[in-house]
């Protein structure tokens, strides 16, 4: 399974915004210059983060995104599913019925065993990242990391 680049964007700005101070939040300008990414598709990704209620966003000067609730509530799979969606990446179209090799229907009551061990390594995928939280990550971060990250990002415009 591939993702799309903007994961890692949201899966890193989302660890970014959890080193914060408590109540501090940062800008879409902040976390584009802190991470060299595009401004506008960054903020479209932060976007569908809050619609997930993973992030807050607030306007104004000193306005900016911060986590929603607590690093220990936001799970890998909630960033992962809130850009990307939660369908799954294989979708079997039944092709054992079709030319020479096809199979009767007969045969075919049955769901297919590669779509089932499909299913069953997307549920596996998605089990593994549910059971990591930001506060997991953070936990494994050196533990100059935050305060690291905080002065960094501060200089970022």
């Amino acid at each position: 399974m591939k993702l799309p680049v903007s994961t890692e964007w949201v899966l890193h700005c989302a660890t970014t915004l959890a080193q914060l101070d408590p109540g501090a939040s940062a800008s879409v300008a902040q976390l584009a210059q802190y991470y060299d990414l595009p401004a506008p598709y960054l903020a479209k990704q932060l976007k569908a983060l809050v619609r997930a209620g993973v992030l807050t966003a607030t306007t104004g000067p000193r306005g900016g995104f911060r986590l929603a609730r607590p690093a220990s509530d936001i799970t890998l799979l909630h960033i992962v599913e809130a850009v990307d969606g939660a369908s799954a990446p294989y979708e079997c179209r039944e092709i054992r019925q079709q030319g020479r090799g096809a199979l009767s229907p007969e045969e075919c009551q049955r769901t297919c065993i590669l779509a089932v061990k499909m299913a069953d390594a997307h549920e596996a995928w998605r089990r593994s990242l549910t059971e990591v939280t930001l506060a997991g990550i953070l936990a494994e971060l050196p533990p100059s990391a935050p305060a690291r990250t905080r002065a960094r990002l501060a200089g970022a415009t």
